[in-house]
């Protein structure tokens, strides 16, 4: 069962910062949205991928992490096919598993303290013009990757629940009572959140 999106490791991916790491993201998030060839989208999937699998999970744990986003990719890159040429849904579903399998092995390797202090001082300048709240974005943030693992753990209890009773587990059976819970769990930490002050009013 997924606990935490961070897996604790000394690889060379651990060490780096996260300023790079954030960067570099942004950079293969442009690239690869300019470049439409499979001939060099194909490659940097596969490099991703080797990066991700170098980063110390299980192949099961791995998959755990990206398994439910790629079959979102995939039930889109099925309508598409009735739109556009297979050529270029090969081309978005490549772009889109890259970068989500680059999404993961960065958040793999990063605590989601070192997260929230590098998003605070990225948006440092942007409060002194009175445009964000920094704190409360990389509050925001940290709640994210706090909680993601959670909202997988519920969904693998209602999945098991249903099996237990003899249920089909079906996507639209499961999602209610997903969303209803998580909700649940929005309302009373934002109520812990300012009932301790740390936002700011």
């Amino acid at each position: 069962m997924l606990t935490s999106l961070y897996v604790e490791g000394e690889t060379w991916f651990h060490r780096l910062a996260v300023r790079p790491k954030l960067i570099l993201l942004l950079v293969a998030s442009l690239l690869l949205f300019i470049i439409s060839s499979l001939w060099i989208l194909i490659p940097a999937l596969l490099l991703a991928t080797a990066l991700y699998l170098s980063l110390g999970m299980t192949l099961r744990e791995a998959w755990s992490r990206v398994g439910f986003v790629f079959f979102t990719i995939l039930f889109l890159a099925l309508v598409n096919l009735l739109l556009v040429s297979p050529v270029d849904v090969a081309v978005m579903v490549t772009r889109l598993m890259t970068l989500v399998i680059l999404a993961a092995a960065i958040t793999a390797t990063t605590t989601i303290d070192a997260f929230m202090d590098e998003i605070t001082l990225l948006l440092a300048p942007l409060e002194r013009m009175g445009l964000v709240r920094a704190a409360d974005v990389s509050l925001a943030l940290g709640l994210v990757l706090r909680f993601v693992p959670d909202i997988f753990s519920r969904y693998q209890a209602i999945r098991d629940a249903h099996k237990a009773r003899g249920l089909p587990v079906r996507l639209l059976t499961i999602i209610g009572p997903l969303i209803i819970l998580t909700l649940k769990d929005a309302d009373m930490i934002a109520t812990a959140i300012d009932a301790r002050g740390f936002r700011r009013h």
